[in-house]
């Protein structure tokens, strides 16, 4: 894909007509500017470069008549997905779909900041060849995992798998279980706190009254009077879910530069576990279970001891 670099100094200023309301604001500007793609004003969105009266915007926003829009065009590098071949432990595989564990540090698509060395890049590699969604940079991908957070993440081999996955994921279909471990002691129980978009830092998520409904069952399987192994079943999918909702309730994730300290471990301990779903082509039941990275071990022996016991997790009825 190739976006062609755009001076920075001149923004654009639009005004949202009768017969525009109604349209989210990234399809709006790919119809206004059909040269650039979706996905690069998705991009500037994200970036904080797209403005609905003065206020910076989201993807899902809808404008309404007469809203003034600023967008800031930015210049971006040209884009052409290689194959790359980095190592995936791969959980499990068939001609459908692909499940990994993913490492710290790996980013799922590209992005701004991180055009190469992704899960994507692996991807093709590994496939050879990947059936295309919606979006070009991100063929296979039906969810994601934060760049610092470890465990399952699936991928689509075919455009059939793609578009049933997506669904089982937006239909709350897919049964989670992250492990956490966090400062203090959480209650057992649910939290219920709707997440948005922080009003004023615009990297972070927030429990916010007129977010979107979020929901994240948690249960502490052990205590050592500092910090909690926290096991955690997300009922939604909303960004940061689980790393906001253990700050709102006082209990941030050790490691989380964004949403807590950040100063006893160079990244957030959040590990996706457990993933239950059946099959999107053939409805057989799949129960995957990943691996506990080594640095998150170090961690669960200074909580729980050399006890630590992986299969009496992956076992746990909750």
């Amino acid at each position: 894909m190739d976006w062609p670099p755009l001076s920075t100094e001149d923004p654009e200023f639009l005004s949202i007509s009768a017969e525009e309301e109604g349209i989210r604001i990234d399809k709006f500007l790919t119809a206004r500017f059909p040269h650039h793609s979706r996905t690069y004003f998705q991009h500037l969105i994200e970036m904080g470069c797209v403005l609905i009266n003065g206020e910076p915007a989201k993807k899902r926003t809808i404008p309404e008549e007469g809203d003034e829009i600023e967008v800031c065009f930015q210049a971006t590098p040209t884009i052409s997905l290689q194959p790359e071949a980095i190592p995936l432990e791969i959980l499990y595989e068939d001609e459908h779909l692909l499940a990994i564990n993913k490492p710290a540090g790996m980013v799922v698509h590209p992005a701004p900041g991180h055009w190469s060395g992704t899960f994507v890049n692996a991807l093709l590699a590994h496939c050879g060849k990947i059936a295309p969604g919606a979006d070009s940079l991100r063929p296979g991908i039906v969810h994601r995992l934060d760049k610092e957070t470890t465990g399952i993440l699936i991928a689509a081999k075919t455009l059939p798998a793609h578009q049933k996955l997506i669904e089982l994921f937006s239909t709350c279909q897919m049964k989670k279980l992250y492990l956490a471990i966090c400062h203090g002691r959480p209650p057992n129980g649910t939290i219920n706190a709707s997440i948005g978009r922080h009003p004023t830092h615009r990297k972070e998520m927030a429990a916010l009254p007129d977010g979107r409904a979020a929901i994240t069952e948690i249960q502490v399987a052990a205590f050592n009077e500092k910090m909690s192994l926290v096991l955690a079943k997300p009922r939604t999918g909303r960004t940061h879910q689980i790393r906001v909702h253990l700050k709102h309730i006082g209990c941030p994730i050790i490691g989380d530069s964004l949403y807590g300290k950040g100063d006893l471990c160079d990244r957030q301990l959040l590990h996706a576990y457990r993933l239950c779903f059946d099959h999107p082509i053939t409805g057989s039941p799949i129960r995957l279970v990943a691996p506990i990275p080594h640095d998150m071990k170090l961690w669960l022996q200074k909580l729980c001891g050399p006890s630590l016991c992986a299969p009496a997790l992956s076992s746990s009825s909750f």
